[in-house]
């Protein structure tokens, strides 16, 4: 079964109910490549029993979450009813929304907030554009911190201990041919982050995306999430989205750290 990290919240095992942990992998089941699993498959998926697979889709059934069609099962509209109680619970989505719409109208690209989970970022926000692209994401879309711009910038200014966690939980893959390869490599690229003040990637998550983002900390100078900014190599070079979209995002970055406590310490 799919382990899910609780990070620093999960107590000792007497404060742990798997049956909650058995749910949530459940609901995990459900994804882009098979929206509408079987009992069977999803456990499969999970490593669960068929008769505890059927316990759990049933007790979600009851409670609303999925549905039955015929011999499969979907997600039923009510799981948003989480990702939206998260937006309306968290400030910083309130107001990191108006920067993302002054970086996507400053540009013409899609703006982006997203938020470490994990050895994953999670796309908090998003304000597209109405132009056909290549990656396909909206709220809740999950990418590998290590091959995307936001996990650089959200890694760069994290403490060690949260990049050694998260490059011991990530495999690394080669999603394309620019993809960095190691931990080494990783490294080297949130010292250059840090020198930069903001990352910027091309062709690692996916060919022909380019990405840049900037980090967002709070009063105690935690970062606690990153602005980003997309666009394709058919629209720019690294160089010309560089000089296109840096200054917007960084500085709505910087704008929106002030407005949640943030006081850079000055030289």
């Amino acid at each position: 079964m799919p382990s899910i990290d609780l990070g620093n919240s999960r107590g000792g095992e007497r404060d742990f109910i798997q049956s909650i942990e058995r749910g949530f992998a459940v609901l995990h089941a459900f994804d882009e490549k098979d929206p509408t699993p079987t009992l069977a498959e999803v456990a499969t998926k999970t490593g669960l029993s068929r008769p505890a697979v059927r316990r759990i889709l049933l007790t979600l059934q009851r409670l609303g979450y999925v549905t039955a069609l015929g011999t499969r099962w979907s997600l039923t509209p009510r799981v948003l009813s989480i990702g939206q109680h998260y937006s309306s619970s968290h400030a910083l989505v309130d107001a990191a929304l108006p920067k993302l719409v002054e970086i996507a109208d400053h540009t013409n690209e899609s703006a982006s907030l997203g938020v470490l989970d994990g050895p994953d970022v999670v796309y908090a926000a998003r304000i597209p554009v109405r132009r056909i692209m290549s990656i396909n994401v909206s709220v809740g879309t999950r990418v590998p911190a290590y091959a995307t711009s936001m996990g650089r910038a959200l890694l760069a200014w994290a403490p060690r201990e949260t990049v050694d966690t998260v490059i011991a939980q990530t495999r690394f893959d080669r999603l394309t041919s620019s993809t960095l390869g190691g931990a080494e490599e990783l490294h080297t690229a949130l010292a250059e982050v840090r020198n930069l003040g903001y990352a910027l990637v091309s062709a690692e998550l996916e060919e022909g995306l380019i990405s840049l983002s900037a980090p967002i900390f709070d009063t105690n100078a935690t970062v606690v999430g990153v602005l980003a900014c997309s666009t394709s190599t058919g629209r720019h070079t690294i160089e010309s989205f560089r000089d296109h979209a840096a200054k917007c995002v960084v500085s709505c970055a910087e704008q929106l750290s002030s407005d949640l406590g943030y006081r850079p310490q000055r030289d």
